[in-house]
């Protein structure tokens, strides 16, 4: 089955209602390497309930709709699909635990072509229910293999299609490594994502993999929690919005070394695997408010 533009466009999303607890929230940090070392407190604050603190990168799994384009009716190869790039704009803190609504929506989808493929891009708000304030935005660029030339549009909303963020071309400000866990994909898929691309060998090598790897937005999750430690003395509140194209898978297990630039208020980052020196996270923005 081809893309239906317009039936893919407009695709229905349902309002989603998510209550978490502070569990869930300790168990997405946990995902994400927190807590490896017992005596660090900056890790602390987002796995011990006295004080606990949400990681502004788990509104990633909140009000998730899951993997819908695997739903046949989009008319899209779910085998073909990638995840290209994340963004993140938080308008407040997530509180520790709550419930959330997800509004999801697609923004458009373009056609590279015959034989080419497509971006989809989508867009979905995060909402405090007690209270009604938005709480983050995140955006998703999605690449569809192969399934250009159904006559969508050839650019995002008649603009050009925005170039990748620009790193500079001098020496990191500084620089973090943070180890992931060996078990940190199949810990990170109870937040949400059970793709078994993350956790059984056999569809890891069907998809040409030699094991199981890592959540693109697991390895999303650790630069943010390096962004944290490098940026914002590792308070929430002071990260305002963050961005990355995925580059390369990791594998769990392997060290992730976040690259950061400091440009006035804003960060250029990427993020690497210190054991292949392959970079899995590129052209990355983050916005950070002063201290």
């Amino acid at each position: 089955m081809a893309i239906d533009y317009q039936k893919l466009k407009h695709w229905q999303f349902p309002d989603l209602e998510h209550r978490y607890s502070k569990k869930d929230t300790i168990l997405y940090a946990l995902g994400l390497g927190c807590g490896s070392d017992p005596m660090d407190l900056d890790d602390l604050r987002y796995v011990y309930e006295d004080g606990l603190l949400a990681l502004p990168s788990m509104a990633v799994v909140l009000g998730y709709p899951g993997f819908w384009l695997k739903d046949p009716n989009t008319g899209v190869d779910w085998r073909k699909v990638l995840h290209g790039e994340q963004g993140l704009v938080i308008h407040k803190p997530l509180p520790a635990s709550g419930t959330v609504i997800g509004k999801s929506r697609v923004v458009e989808i373009v056609d590279k072509g015959p034989g080419k493929g497509a971006l989809l891009f989508s867009e979905r708000d995060v909402i405090d229910k007690a209270s009604g304030d938005l709480l983050c935005t995140l955006s998703a660029t999605t690449f569809i293999r192969g399934e250009g030339g159904f006559g969508g549009p050839a650019s995002l909303l008649g603009q050009p299609l925005p170039e990748p963020h620009k790193l500079p071309e001098r020496v990191p400000d500084a620089v973090l490594a943070l180890p992931t866990l060996p078990q940190a994909a199949l810990i990170y898929r109870l937040s949400g994502d059970d793709n078994p691309l993350h956790a059984d060998p056999r569809v890891a090598a069907a998809a040409g993999f030699a094991r199981p790897i890592l959540h693109g937005l697991c390895s999303f999750g650790v630069a943010v929690r390096a962004l944290l430690r490098l940026c914002c003395d590792n308070d929430p509140a002071r990260l305002r919005a963050v961005q990355g194209r995925f580059s390369a898978p990791v594998f769990p297990g392997e060290t992730i070394s976040t690259e950061i630039w400091r440009e006035g208020d804003g960060i250029s980052f990427r993020a690497r695997v210190v054991e292949r020196d392959a970079v899995v996270l590129n052209n990355g923005r983050a916005e950070i408010v002063s201290g």
